[in-house]
């Protein structure tokens, strides 16, 4: 088709996302289809709430220098309010009821949106990534802990207080495990990387004849047992490390029937990093699902696959949640300068 003479095609709306982790603050320049075009990343500052927002303000100006931004999305690791300002806690950073949204806003003078960062993810996942086509899904998001989101009818599920989700805390066993959460017994102490890796260290501390490879793997330092170190184990056929990718994927598989109990979504996506493991994890998650259904048999069973957009989606999920900011924030400039130009 030709383009009409005089014509000017209007610039893609570009947003920033910023992921925010316990070990890293990831940052990209996301287009209108999800793509990356741009990208950037630092450590995590932990010092203080002003190091975080140094580091967002200072990746964002760098990001500014090539790209013309509109606004600026930010998925963060903790409970985030439900106006989506404020963290009201962290558990790796030293936020307290911090006003993360007003703050960032006032020092890159752009709108901006702040979510949990599982939330960022699943968004992602549902427009770009696994979850296309489905408007009732759940983010399932295997790490050193569990993460998890809420989509239903299309629009992510936050919870009066914004902080549902918080899946890996519902108590599975019972005078279970210890968790960090101060309970006993919760999902991600039995289906989370620190839950595979706690286990597999177990084995080879015990010297059991299974663990023999692992333990030559690390020169029989059992603190070198990691959790890729497994997957790549139980990729080359290590009997142990399948073992324990069964069990953990087992657990997973429990929770996940609960889940589908409560909210009866259509589809799992499982992200994380422990989802590298493919189907090493998810053929026995999906084994122990079926079993583990209410109402098996007679109702429809939703689908298991893994996440698509990796270390990538929560900034791009956050990018995105920020558009609607973006398309104001743009034609309110456009507006300006019209302005500017009928005073002159």
């Amino acid at each position: 088709m030709n383009t009409p003479r005089g014509y000017l095609p209007v610039p893609p709306l570009l947003t920033a996302g910023i992921d925010i982790g316990g070990t890293k603050v990831a940052a990209g320049v996301v287009d209108p289809d999800g793509r990356v075009i741009d990208q950037l990343r630092r450590e995590t500052p932990t010092r203080s709430p002003q190091a975080v927002e140094d580091t967002i303000a200072e990746l964002v100006f760098e990001l500014a220098e090539n790209n013309d931004i509109h606004a600026v999305g930010i998925g963060a690791a903790g409970f985030v309010d439900a106006s989506r300002s404020s963290v009201l806690f962290s558990p790796h950073l030293a936020w307290r009821h911090e006003p993360l949204r007003d703050a960032v806003s006032r020092r890159l003078r752009l709108p901006v949106a702040v979510d949990n960062d599982a939330n960022a993810a699943a968004w992602a996942e549902l427009r770009f990534g696994a979850g296309q086509g489905e408007d009732h899904l759940v983010l399932v998001n295997l790490g050193t802990g569990i993460g998890g989101a809420l989509v239903i009818g299309g629009t992510v599920l936050r919870g009066k207080y914004g902080i549902a989700g918080e899946f890996g805390h519902m108590q599975v066993v019972p005078g279970g495990h210890r968790c960090e959460c101060g309970n006993r017994g919760c999902w991600e102490q039995y289906a989370s990387g620190n839950a595979l890796v706690r286990e597999a260290r177990g084995l080879a501390a015990a010297n059991s004849p299974v663990a023999q490879d692992l333990l030559d793997r690390v020169d029989g330092d059992v603190s070198a047992i990691t959790g890729p170190l497994i997957t790549e184990a139980a990729r080359s056929g290590d009997r142990a490390a399948v073992e324990l990718f069964d069990e953990v994927g087992h657990w997973l598989g429990v929770g996940i029937a609960n889940l589908a109990s409560a909210f009866d979504p259509g589809l799992f996506v499982i992200g994380g990093g422990v989802s590298d493991a493919g189907d090493l994890l998810l053929a026995p998650a999906r084994d122990a699902f079926r079993r583990s259904l209410s109402g098996r048999g007679f109702r429809p069973e939703a689908r298991i696959v893994r996440a698509q957009l990796g270390n990538n989606a929560g900034l791009i999920g956050a990018a995105d949640l920020a558009r609607p900011l973006a398309r104001r924030f743009r034609r309110a400039r456009r507006r300006r300068a019209r302005t500017r130009e009928r005073l002159i």
